[in-house]
Formats: structure tokens, C-alpha cells, sequence
């Protein structure tokens, strides 16, 4: 018997759904939404922590480095799908954020929870990616003690890269491992075990608040606006018209025409409407400025005025 994980919070007996199977259909949704309120506040704990990882991310993005996610199972999944949503939301390279989970894409979709077991295999894709020191590397477990993630966590920290943990009991295997080891405690899941549930809610809100503030700190938005998204379909470039207009207060009519003018880019039109520049002048504005829309008007108009 496994004493260390039968003792774990994420493997504990939930004593308010003990009879869940005999509940009418309102009472589960009603147990669930009860403990699902607890995961904001449990979260909440860590906020300095996820900062601290923040900070360490982006200083690395800007010197060249990536984000890597390594996890298995639903911390797997949790992470391609984190990932895969920075392309289109804040216009990145697909190579900058990546999620990487035991026994490859295939495991996406048809579970392979036995590739878990072995650190070896963690290390091996964390070879594979060719970690570097100007590289984050954060492993997701629930239990905290995925033989998979542990592995890929040594290895990225042997080749000199941040690492940070995400886990859901107070102590894990990860914590003398990495730099920052961010533990959220949800508490026993509504189904005993199943920490797709509370530690899924858990995980995919902090991946949220680490790409999204990444994002902002690297210049990806303007006020609250996403001005780097990728308008490759309709519906988006629709958005990007109205980001303009939030953004400089012309009409539609206005941002549809600096939209076509800055060749389909809300942050050149934005520059462009704001400071009068053409697209070549708003390009190098925002060059100058590392891709800070604020910074780049203020610098703008500070020359037209000179």
C-alpha cells in the first residue's frame, strides 16, 4: 500500500458527497458548485507566489526564453490547452508557450496514464526540447508526485532553466526541486480522486493568470484589450475593428479603414489613429518601444509636438 499517497488531500474521502449517487440531479450540481466556490479563495494563497513566477517568465521571454509546461494526465491536457491559446489571443509564436504531457499528443485524446510512471520519460522530452537556462519550465501535478513531471523538473533544472511547480496539497516531492513551488489546496474532490474536478479548476485559473499577465507585461495588451490577436477569421477581425474603436473612440467606418491601412494589425492602426504616424512611422514606434502600444503613442505625439 502506498501510505504516502492514500494521505494525500487529493486522495481523501469528500465526507459532504459521500452519498452523492443516491442525490436527486440538483442536489450533485449543488454539492459540486458549493465546493467549486472554494477553489477562487484557496487560489487566492498563492497569488505572491504566482507573481514571483510571473516575474521570473517574462525577465527570461525577453532575453529569448520560452514557457514550458510539462504534465500528465489532466495537468497535461490543462497545459496544451493553455498553450495553444496564446497564438491566437496574444499573436505569439506557437514555440514561445508549449505544453508538453506524458506519452505525447496521442494522450490527449485516448489516456496513456502509465507513461506517468517514468521520470525517465519526463527527462527524455525535456532533452528533446532543448532546454536552456533562458527557459521556464513549470510542472503540473495535482498529487504533486508524477514520476513524469518530477523527472522533466531535475532535468530542466540541471540545464539551468526556472522551474515552478503547480500542485494541490500542502507539501510535495516538487518542492525541493523548484525555484517556486505554488501549492493550492482545494481540498478532497466531490468524486474521490477525480482531481480533473477542484485541481483542474485549480491549475487552469493559474495558467490563466501566468500566461495572461506574461502577456501584459510583455506589451501584448493595451488598457484591457487584447491588441495582438491574430484576426484570421472573420469574427476576430470583426473584434479587431471594435478594439481600434474602444481604444481611439472612432467610428466604425474609421477603425474598418486603419484596420486595412496597418495591414490587419489593431496595435499599428491604434498607433497610427493616436499619433498620426503611417504605418511605416507606427511600426517603428512601436519598435522603439518594444511593442508597448501606451508608450509608443506617448513617444509619438511627444515628437509631433517637438
Amino acid at each position: 500500500m502506498d501510505d504516502i499517497l492514500y494521505s494525500l488531500v487529493t486522495e481523501q474521502q469528500n465526507e459532504k458527497s459521500v452519498n452523492i449517487d443516491t442525490m436527486d440531479t440538483i442536489e450533485i450540481l449543488k454539492i459540486m458548485n458549493e465546493e467549486d466556490k472554494k477553489v477562487a479563495y484557496a487560489v487566492e494563497k498563492s497569488l505572491d507566489k504566482i507573481a514571483l513566477a510571473v516575474d521570473n517568465i517574462v525577465e527570461r521571454m525577453k532575453k529569448g526564453g520560452r514557457l514550458l509546461y510539462f504534465g500528465a494526465g489532466t495537468s497535461g491536457r490543462l497545459a496544451i490547452l493553455d498553450a495553444a491559446e496564446c497564438p491566437p489571443t496574444f499573436g505569439t509564436e506557437p514555440e514561445l508557450v508549449q505544453g508538453i504531457m506524458a506519452g505525447g499528443s496521442d494522450a490527449f485524446n485516448i489516456a496513456q496514464e502509465d507513461i506517468e510512471d517514468y521520470k525517465e520519460e519526463g527527462a527524455a522530452d525535456v532533452i528533446k526540447k532543448e532546454v536552456t537556462e533562458l527557459d521556464s519550465v513549470i510542472g503540473l501535478s495535482a498529487s504533486g508526485r508524477a514520476p513524469y513531471v518530477v523527472g522533466a523538473l531535475e532535468e530542466a533544472k540541471k540545464r539551468g532553466a526556472f522551474t515552478a511547480s503547480i500542485t494541490c496539497n500542502e507539501r510535495s516531492v516538487m518542492d525541493d526541486i523548484v525555484d517556486i513551488s505554488i501549492n493550492v489546496v482545494v481540498g478532497p474532490e466531490v468524486i474521490m480522486g477525480s482531481t480533473r474536478l477542484k485541481a483542474g479548476t485549480a491549475q487552469k485559473m493559474i495558467l490563466n493568470m501566468i500566461t495572461t499577465a506574461s502577456m501584459i507585461k510583455l506589451g501584448k495588451v493595451y488598457k484591457n484589450l487584447m491588441v495582438d490577436l491574430k484576426p484570421k477569421n472573420k469574427k476576430l477581425r470583426e473584434r479587431s475593428k471594435r478594439i481600434i474603436m474602444l481604444a481611439t473612440g472612432v467610428s466604425y467606418e474609421e477603425a474598418e479603414k486603419y484596420f486595412n491601412l496597418s495591414k490587419k494589425n489593431p496595435k499599428v492602426a491604434i498607433v497610427m489613429i493616436e499619433t498620426g504616424a503611417d504605418y511605416d512611422m507606427a511600426c517603428k514606434l512601436l519598435e522603439k518601444e518594444n511593442g508597448f502600444v501606451a508608450k509608443a503613442i506617448e513617444y509619438g505625439q511627444k515628437c509631433k509636438l517637438l
